[in-house]
Protein backbone atom coordinates (compact mmCIF):
# COMPACT_ATOMS: atom_id res chain seq x y z
CA UNK A 1 0.00 0.00 0.00
CA UNK A 2 1.28 3.46 -0.90
CA UNK A 3 1.46 6.47 1.39
CA UNK A 4 1.77 10.26 1.12
CA UNK A 5 5.49 10.05 0.36
CA UNK A 6 4.49 8.67 -3.08
CA UNK A 7 2.62 11.86 -4.02
CA UNK A 8 3.54 13.46 -7.35
CA UNK A 9 1.61 15.81 -9.62
CA UNK A 10 -0.73 13.94 -11.97
CA UNK A 11 -1.02 10.90 -9.69
CA UNK A 12 -4.49 9.31 -9.76
CA UNK A 13 -5.82 8.12 -6.40
CA UNK A 14 -9.05 6.67 -5.05
CA UNK A 15 -10.38 9.04 -2.38
CA UNK A 16 -13.86 8.87 -0.83
CA UNK A 17 -14.75 6.12 -3.35
CA UNK A 18 -14.10 8.38 -6.35
CA UNK A 19 -11.11 8.88 -8.63
CA UNK A 20 -9.09 12.08 -8.24
CA UNK A 21 -5.95 13.37 -9.87
CA UNK A 22 -3.40 15.15 -7.71
CA UNK A 23 -3.10 18.69 -9.09
CA UNK A 24 -0.67 19.98 -6.50
CA UNK A 25 0.68 19.10 -3.08
CA UNK A 26 2.82 20.68 -0.38
CA UNK A 27 4.56 18.91 2.49
CA UNK A 28 4.21 21.00 5.68
CA UNK A 29 6.20 20.46 8.88
CA UNK A 30 4.92 22.86 11.52
CA UNK A 31 7.01 23.70 14.58
CA UNK A 32 4.49 21.99 16.83
CA UNK A 33 2.59 18.79 16.01
CA UNK A 34 2.99 16.23 13.24
CA UNK A 35 3.84 16.88 9.61
CA UNK A 36 1.07 16.84 7.01
CA UNK A 37 0.55 17.16 3.27
CA UNK A 38 -1.78 19.84 1.90
CA UNK A 39 -3.23 18.79 -1.50
CA UNK A 40 -5.42 20.02 -4.32
CA UNK A 41 -7.41 17.19 -5.91
CA UNK A 42 -9.51 17.21 -9.10
CA UNK A 43 -12.37 14.75 -9.56
CA UNK A 44 -11.92 12.90 -12.87
CA UNK A 45 -15.66 12.44 -13.50
CA UNK A 46 -17.09 15.83 -12.45
CA UNK A 47 -14.01 18.05 -12.77
CA UNK A 48 -14.70 19.48 -9.29
CA UNK A 49 -11.58 20.63 -7.43
CA UNK A 50 -11.20 20.20 -3.68
CA UNK A 51 -8.54 20.89 -1.08
CA UNK A 52 -7.65 18.15 1.41
CA UNK A 53 -5.04 17.58 4.09
CA UNK A 54 -3.44 14.17 4.67
CA UNK A 55 -1.34 13.25 7.69
CA UNK A 56 2.26 12.53 6.74
CA UNK A 57 2.65 8.78 6.09
CA UNK A 58 -1.13 8.21 5.73
CA UNK A 59 -2.03 5.31 3.41
CA UNK A 60 -3.49 6.15 0.02
CA UNK A 61 -4.94 4.01 -2.75
CA UNK A 62 -3.11 4.66 -6.04
CA UNK A 63 -5.03 3.75 -9.19
CA UNK A 64 -3.03 2.42 -12.12
CA UNK A 65 -4.29 3.82 -15.39
CA UNK A 66 -3.45 3.05 -18.98
CA UNK A 67 -3.47 5.75 -21.66
CA UNK A 68 -4.37 4.64 -25.16
CA UNK A 69 -4.60 6.65 -28.35
CA UNK A 70 -7.85 6.32 -30.27
CA UNK A 71 -9.24 7.91 -33.39
CA UNK A 72 -12.72 9.43 -33.29
CA UNK A 73 -14.68 8.03 -36.26
CA UNK A 74 -18.33 9.16 -36.10
CA UNK A 75 -21.39 9.78 -33.90
CA UNK A 76 -24.06 7.18 -33.43
CA UNK A 77 -26.93 8.57 -31.35
CA UNK A 78 -25.65 9.44 -27.85
CA UNK A 79 -22.43 7.52 -28.47
CA UNK A 80 -19.21 8.33 -30.29
CA UNK A 81 -17.49 5.49 -32.13
CA UNK A 82 -13.72 5.43 -31.68
CA UNK A 83 -11.04 3.12 -33.04
CA UNK A 84 -7.93 1.87 -31.24
CA UNK A 85 -4.91 3.03 -33.29
CA UNK A 86 -3.00 -0.21 -32.60
CA UNK A 87 -5.60 -3.00 -32.80
CA UNK A 88 -8.22 -1.22 -35.00
CA UNK A 89 -10.89 -2.37 -32.53
CA UNK A 90 -13.91 -0.04 -32.40
CA UNK A 91 -15.72 0.94 -29.21
CA UNK A 92 -18.80 3.06 -28.49
CA UNK A 93 -18.23 5.70 -25.81
CA UNK A 94 -21.09 7.68 -24.22
CA UNK A 95 -21.05 11.37 -25.19
CA UNK A 96 -20.81 12.57 -21.55
CA UNK A 97 -17.21 11.25 -21.26
CA UNK A 98 -16.08 13.88 -23.79
CA UNK A 99 -17.37 16.99 -22.00
CA UNK A 100 -18.43 20.20 -23.72
CA UNK A 101 -15.53 20.16 -26.20
CA UNK A 102 -17.13 17.30 -28.13
CA UNK A 103 -18.94 19.84 -30.34
CA UNK A 104 -15.57 20.89 -31.79
CA UNK A 105 -14.32 17.35 -32.49
CA UNK A 106 -13.83 16.46 -36.17
CA UNK A 107 -14.05 12.96 -37.56
CA UNK A 108 -10.63 11.23 -37.65
CA UNK A 109 -9.34 13.45 -34.80
CA UNK A 110 -6.95 11.69 -32.37
CA UNK A 111 -8.01 11.43 -28.71
CA UNK A 112 -6.61 9.76 -25.58
CA UNK A 113 -8.67 7.48 -23.36
CA UNK A 114 -7.67 6.65 -19.78
CA UNK A 115 -8.56 3.12 -18.69
CA UNK A 116 -8.60 1.50 -15.26
CA UNK A 117 -8.43 -2.14 -16.40
CA UNK A 118 -11.38 -2.25 -18.87
CA UNK A 119 -13.30 0.69 -17.40
CA UNK A 120 -13.07 4.07 -19.11
CA UNK A 121 -12.08 6.76 -16.59
CA UNK A 122 -12.03 9.78 -18.86
CA UNK A 123 -11.50 10.89 -22.45
CA UNK A 124 -9.01 13.63 -23.29
CA UNK A 125 -9.64 15.54 -26.49
CA UNK A 126 -7.12 17.94 -28.07
CA UNK A 127 -7.04 21.36 -26.40
CA UNK A 128 -6.87 23.18 -29.76
CA UNK A 129 -8.45 22.13 -33.06
CA UNK A 130 -8.41 23.75 -36.50
CA UNK A 131 -11.88 24.05 -38.04
CA UNK A 132 -13.15 25.60 -41.26
CA UNK A 133 -15.87 28.28 -41.24
CA UNK A 134 -18.83 27.15 -43.36
CA UNK A 135 -21.24 30.00 -42.68
CA UNK A 136 -20.88 33.60 -41.47
CA UNK A 137 -21.74 37.12 -42.55
CA UNK A 138 -19.21 38.60 -44.96
CA UNK A 139 -16.31 40.51 -43.47
CA UNK A 140 -15.20 43.93 -44.65
CA UNK A 141 -11.75 45.37 -44.95
CA UNK A 142 -10.79 47.45 -41.93
CA UNK A 143 -13.14 45.67 -39.50
CA UNK A 144 -10.39 44.99 -36.97
CA UNK A 145 -10.35 48.05 -34.73
CA UNK A 146 -13.79 47.84 -33.09
CA UNK A 147 -13.35 44.49 -31.35
CA UNK A 148 -16.89 43.51 -32.32
CA UNK A 149 -17.84 39.87 -32.89
CA UNK A 150 -20.23 37.98 -35.13
CA UNK A 151 -21.43 34.34 -35.06
CA UNK A 152 -19.81 31.79 -37.36
CA UNK A 153 -20.81 28.16 -37.95
CA UNK A 154 -17.96 25.66 -38.16
CA UNK A 155 -17.64 22.42 -40.14
CA UNK A 156 -18.64 20.37 -37.07
CA UNK A 157 -21.93 22.29 -36.79
CA UNK A 158 -20.87 24.25 -33.69
CA UNK A 159 -21.22 28.03 -33.51
CA UNK A 160 -18.56 30.36 -32.20
CA UNK A 161 -18.21 34.15 -31.95
CA UNK A 162 -15.44 35.47 -34.20
CA UNK A 163 -14.02 38.90 -35.14
CA UNK A 164 -15.68 40.75 -38.03
CA UNK A 165 -12.82 40.10 -40.50
CA UNK A 166 -13.40 36.30 -40.54
CA UNK A 167 -14.91 34.95 -43.81
CA UNK A 168 -16.34 31.66 -45.09
CA UNK A 169 -13.60 29.04 -45.80
CA UNK A 170 -11.20 30.58 -43.25
CA UNK A 171 -9.61 28.00 -40.95
CA UNK A 172 -9.75 28.92 -37.26
CA UNK A 173 -7.93 27.64 -34.19
CA UNK A 174 -10.56 26.87 -31.53
CA UNK A 175 -9.99 26.18 -27.81
CA UNK A 176 -12.09 23.08 -26.98
CA UNK A 177 -12.09 23.88 -23.24
CA UNK A 178 -13.87 27.21 -23.66
CA UNK A 179 -15.31 26.93 -27.17
CA UNK A 180 -13.64 30.22 -28.03
CA UNK A 181 -11.91 31.54 -31.11
CA UNK A 182 -8.11 31.77 -30.70
CA UNK A 183 -6.72 32.83 -34.08
CA UNK A 184 -7.05 32.47 -37.84
CA UNK A 185 -4.75 29.75 -39.21
CA UNK A 186 -2.74 30.37 -42.36
CA UNK A 187 -2.54 27.32 -44.59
Amino acid sequence: MADTSDFRNGLIIKFRNELYTLVEFQHVKPGKGGAFVRTTLKNLKTGRVLENTFRSGESIDIVRVERKKYQYLYREGDFLVCMDNETYEQINIPREYFGDGVDYLKESEEIEILFNRDDIITVEIPIFVNLKVIETEPGFRGDTATGANKPARLETGASVNVPLFINVDDVLKIDTRTGGYVERVKL
